[in-house]
């Protein structure tokens, strides 16, 4: 039986796109590459975040989701997230809107454009148990999403 795990997303299969490794054993994150070349703009106020597409997809239990996080390297290299985490529920997974694709958001707190290459390691993802309150009722299904859960 499948627990969690990573696939490209639609779209991305024919682009050479790699699963997230650990780089060691007692690693918590797997390092996420970008899926193609972006440049994230010297930030300037009212500059919105860049996305910096992954072409990936990750599937989890119903009781986990997982979160996106920069490395620790990034913030010297300009790179902060415009949402500090972001949280992926379980149910993003293969959503009819966009598949599941997840993408890392972020500001350039340079005084010069970053360039981002393909192939460049752009952050991590940890997979994470929740837990629910006694009297949790919720009802609602995903029907797509990004930046909110569009349930109905």
């Amino acid at each position: 039986m499948r627990e969690r795990g990573f696939e490209i997303a639609k779209g991305w299969e024919n682009k050479n796109i790699h699963i997230p490794k650990r780089s060691t054993v007692n690693s918590a994150g797997y390092d996420v590459e970008a899926a193609e070349d972006v440049i994230i703009p010297a930030y300037k106020p009212g500059i919105k975040p860049t996305l910096i597409p992954t072409g990936l997809k990750a599937y989890c239990n119903s009781d986990e989701y997982f979160m996106l996080l920069n490395r620790s390297s990034g913030p010297k290299k300009g790179f902060v997230m415009s949402n500090s985490v972001g949280i992926i529920d379980s149910d993003y997974y293969g959503n009819e809107s966009n598949d599941g694709h997840f993408y890392f958001q972020y500001y350039n707190f340079l005084d010069h454009d970053i360039e981002v290459k393909k192939g460049d390691v752009i952050g991590q993802v940890i997979f994470q148990k929740f837990l629910l309150v006694d009297d949790d009722k919720a009802e609602g299904k995903r029907t797509g999403g990004f930046g909110s859960t569009d349930a109905h």
